[in-house]
C-alpha cells in the first residue's frame, strides 16, 4: 500500500496538470467546446449586441486612423455605436481615435466606419486588435479599406503624399492568427500572396490622376510601437525594401486576408521617418493627418463610388 500512495500522487498531480492545461468550456446547450470555438463566441456576442441596436448589413469597413476620423461625419449616418457601449469590444486610448462605430450609407452602399482602432501597444492582444474586424465581416462586410498615418521611408515620398499599398512586411509583430485556428473564419495556414485587390488599387490611382493627388505604390512595414522608430532601424526597414512604416494595420490586413475579403489599404503619409528630418511627436502627425483631409476624402469618396457601381 505504502508503495502505491505514491504513484497515485503522482497520477493525481499528472491529471490535475492535463486538466489545467486541456481547460473545456461550455456552450449554451452545456456541450464541451475548444477554444477557437470559445473565441468564436465572443465575436458572435459582440454581433449579437450590435444587431439588437441596429439590422444594418455592411458591403464595407471602413477603419479611420489618427487624424482621419472625421470623414465619417459627411456620410448619410444611420446609427452610431460608441465602442464602450458594446460588452467586449476593445476601447481606443489613443489621441485621434474617436472610438465609434458608424453605419452609414453612401450611394446605396452599406459603410461601417470605425473612427479609429485599437493597437497592440495599448497593451491589448492581437485577438483583441483584430476582434472589430472580424465583427463587421461577420455582420457582412466583404470588402475592407484601411487606412493609417505613417511614416515614410522612401526618401521620394513627401509629407502629405498618400501611398497604396502594394504588399507589407509583418514580421516584426506577431500574427493574429496564433493559436487556435477560427475554423468559422478561414482555414488554419494563411497565403499572403497578392492580398491587395487589383482592382481597388487601379480605382485608387485612375482616382488620383484625375483629382491631381500624389498617389504611390509602396511596401509598408508595421511595428509593435509605441516608441518611434531609431534611425539605425529606419535604415534597416529600408533595406528590407519597405517605403512606409506604422504602428498598425499589417496585423488587420493578416485578419481580412483568412476571412477572403478583398483588401485595400492607404497609408496618408504624415513625417519622414526617423532620421530623415527634424523631431517630430504624435500631435504633429496628428495635425498632418488632418491637413490632408481634402485629398483623403476625395480618394475615399471615389473608391466608394467605385464600389457603389460595381455592387
Amino acid at each position: 500500500m505504502k508503495k502505491l500512495i505514491p504513484l497515485l500522487l503522482t497520477l493525481c498531480l499528472t491529471v490535475a496538470l492535463f486538466s489545467g492545461c486541456q481547460k473545456e468550456y461550455y456552450d449554451a446547450e452545456g456541450e464541451p467546446t475548444v477554444e477557437a470555438s470559445e473565441n468564436y463566441a465572443k465575436l458572435e456576442y459582440c454581433k449579437q449586441q450590435i444587431e439588437k441596436i441596429t439590422d444594418f448589413k455592411p458591403d464595407v469597413a471602413l477603419v479611420l486612423g489618427s487624424g482621419l476620423g472625421d470623414y465619417a461625419d459627411r456620410l448619410d449616418i444611420e446609427c452610431t455605436i460608441p465602442y464602450a457601449d458594446i460588452d467586449g469590444w476593445p476601447q481606443s486610448t489613443v489621441v485621434g481615435h474617436k472610438g465609434n462605430l458608424v453605419f452609414a450609407k453612401y450611394n446605396g452602399l452599406n459603410v461601417a466606419v470605425m473612427q479609429g482602432r485599437v493597437h497592440y501597444y495599448e497593451g491589448y492582444s492581437m485577438d483583441e486588435v483584430v476582434l472589430p474586424l472580424r465583427v463587421l465581416h461577420m455582420l457582412g462586410a466583404k470588402t475592407v479599406i484601411l487606412t493609417n498615418a505613417v511614416g515614410a521611408i522612401n526618401a521620394d515620398y513627401n509629407v502629405g503624399d498618400f501611398v497604396c499599398v502594394e504588399d507589407q512586411i509583418s514580421s516584426f509583430v506577431p500574427s493574429p492568427l496564433i493559436g487556435a485556428n477560427i475554423d468559422e473564419l478561414g482555414e488554419r495556414f494563411t497565403p499572403m500572396t497578392g492580398v491587395f485587390d487589383e482592382d481597388l488599387r487601379k480605382a485608387v490611382f485612375d482616382i488620383a490622376e484625375k483629382k491631381d493627388i500624389p498617389v504611390h505604390s509602396g511596401v509598408f512595414l508595421q511595428t509593435t510601437g509605441p516608441q518611434y522608430e531609431t534611425p539605425a532601424e529606419i535604415r534597416m526597414y529600408r533595406e528590407l525594401g519597405a517605403d512606409t512604416v506604422g504602428m498598425s494595420t499589417g496585423v488587420e490586413v493578416i485578419a481580412a486576408a483568412h476571412m477572403g475579403m478583398k483588401i485595400c489599404v492607404i497609408n496618408s503619409v504624415t513625417n519622414m521617418a526617423a532620421g530623415m528630418e527634424k523631431d517630430f511627436d504624435h500631435s504633429t502627425i496628428e495635425a498632418n493627418a488632418e491637413a490632408t483631409a481634402k485629398d483623403f476624402t476625395k480618394l475615399i469618396d471615389g473608391l466608394l463610388d467605385y464600389l457603389s457601381e460595381k455592387a
